[in-house]
């Protein structure tokens, strides 16, 4: 079951077991987990629980919320995440089961599209087969082809004759 574990200036920790739809944090009465310091808007933030998953939502407070040191608008909370509003350190908790381990958090990269990169100066084809360093020649090519269709002619005329019988046998 998922919990939201608030620190107070003492020490003390109390923990609010995540179980309804949804729960809104701040400063006002009306709030299900009510934070009485005065860096936490009166409508702060608002937990969303779908499933055993727990969405955060930054409700325009003035002092934002932070998940792990990071500003916040909407973020998905993964067991151990550290969350303050305003002043207020939090801490998301979830029971999971023996051996198992949150997933990693995913890290934008930075991509660069092809028309951008360059060629290295150092470039070199790494090819074991030199290039080709002369165009065709047509003459060349010519004498070769007339030569295939000659032996090729030469080898039907061989067949044939094989194939013939002798006569008078």
């Amino acid at each position: 079951m998922p919990k939201l574990i608030v620190r107070n200036e003492t020490g003390e920790s109390v923990a609010h077991d995540l179980v309804e739809e949804s729960y809104t944090i701040g400063r006002a009465p009306e709030n299900a987990i009510r934070l009485e310091d005065i860096s936490v808007s009166g409508r702060h933030a608002e937990i969303v629980v779908i499933s055993e998953n727990c969405f955060l939502k930054d409700l325009g407070s003035t002092n934002g919320t932070l998940v792990n040191g990071q500003p916040v608008t909407e973020v998905q909370l993964r067991a151990g995440d550290k969350v303050r509003f305003g002043k207020v350190e939090t801490s998301f908790e979830t029971e999971t089961v023996s051996g198992a381990e949150p997933l990693p958090q995913l890290a934008e990269t930075d991509a660069r599209p092809a028309e951008l990169s360059a060629r290295p100066a150092d470039f070199a084809n790494a090819s074991p087969f030199p290039g080709r360093k002369s165009k065709k020649d047509p003459t060349r090519t010519a004498v070769f082809a007339a030569a295939a269709v000659a032996i090729a002619a030469f080898l039907v005329s061989l067949i044939a004759l094989a194939l013939m019988k002798a006569p008078g046998f």
